[in-house]
């Protein structure tokens, strides 16, 4: 596909939009996150741990994009709060994977409520197709920011 057909004002134009939006949703996450025994880092780990299944430090390290020893120093931080514990995989005993625990569930689930909630309201005002548009459109936006780091 041609890149040029698309004005590089517009390109900064979206940028600038989608850094905003990005932000704001950030900051209130992080004003939910406040009212929970729990770091947005933590949160983002346990997110991962939820969707993915019991990972590895390594495994968790690589999607969180932090270093190894500081995955580490979140998981024994969780692990001491009761959001996580460590398992040994049953297939190979070497292998320690982090299980979220019913604590950790029950703040993902919550945490996610309140954050859909906020989205909610911030939607309020748009109509069911104008929804379903974006939907569709940060699906296509998704899917090729897929493809071009995949390159």
């Amino acid at each position: 596909m041609d890149k040029n057909h698309i004005s590089s004002d517009a390109i900064a134009k979206l940028e600038k939009k989608l850094r905003h939006i990005s932000g704001g949703i950030k900051q209130n996450g992080r004003k939910i996150l406040n009212n929970y025994p729990i770091t947005n880092p933590q949160f983002i780990a346990l997110q991962w741990l939820q969707e993915e299944g019991d990972l590895t430090i390594g495994e968790l390290s690589a999607k969180n994009g932090l270093a190894f020893s500081t995955t580490t120093d979140l998981v024994d931080r969780m692990e001491k709060n009761g959001l996580v514990e460590r398992i040994r995989d049953t297939n190979d005993r070497r292998v320690v994977r982090i299980h979220v625990l019913e604590k950790g569930k029950r703040i993902i689930k919550e945490v996610i409520k309140k954050r859909q909630d906020y989205l909610g309201e911030v939607l309020e005002t748009f109509s069911e197709e104008q929804t379903s548009t974006l939907i569709e459109l940060l699906d296509l936006l998704y899917n090729q920011m897929k493809t071009v780091n995949e390159k």
